[in-house]
């Protein structure tokens, strides 16, 4: 029985896929080349690169297609498809939302770096300051978790007023991730 949603449902897949389509943008934009080469194997400039490299996976990894036949007509089976669609890209907003942060941590990183040094080289006299800052990065890094990406993202969506309704749970958007790994 058609339940008259498929309105809702066709405008939250809309706005899940726009955040993901900005979201794929700040990825891809952010850099991941240090300008001296002897910073590359650092840890902020390899998080840098893995971001980029999921955002690339995330982006490029292949959805789900196959939608089971349903009872009920047309409408039912659009409501299927659209749910379906909702899934992938609500879990593609998810993790763009958790590379997204870790590139941000470790941009951020890539500031206090430069800001320790002050344009010269890694010296003895920076060991200290620059240990404090990858210690940092990797807590901020640690902070990042599903659970509070899925609860964040719920939040802004309430806020701005949207349909969640049907949105998937965080077992279902970590399922879908696991999968495409």
């Amino acid at each position: 029985m058609a339940d008259g949603l498929n309105d809702q449902r066709t405008a939250r897949v809309a706005d899940l896929l726009s955040d993901f389509r900005t979201l794929q943008y700040w990825i891809a934009a952010a850099p991941t080349e240090p300008e001296d080469q002897e910073d590359y194997y650092t840890e902020g400039w390899a998080a840098l690169r893995q971001c980029n490299i999921d955002g690339q996976h995330i982006l490029n990894c292949a959805a789900e297609t196959r939608v089971p036949r349903v009872r009920g007509g047309q409408e039912e089976q659009d409501k299927a498809e659209l749910q379906q669609v909702m899934l992938d890209a609500y879990s593609r907003r998810h993790e763009g939302q958790k590379i997204y942060l870790r590139q941000a941590a470790a941009q951020r990183w890539v500031g206090y770096r430069d800001q320790i040094l002050q344009g010269q080289r890694p010296q003895s006299s920076h060991t200290e300051q620059l240990a404090e800052c990858d210690t940092y990065l990797r807590s901020e890094l640690a902070a990042i978790t599903d659970d509070s990406i899925y609860s964040d993202l719920r939040s802004s969506d309430y806020q701005l007023g949207r349909w969640t309704l049907e949105d998937p749970s965080l077992r279902e958007v970590q399922r879908w991730v696991r999968a495409r790994r």
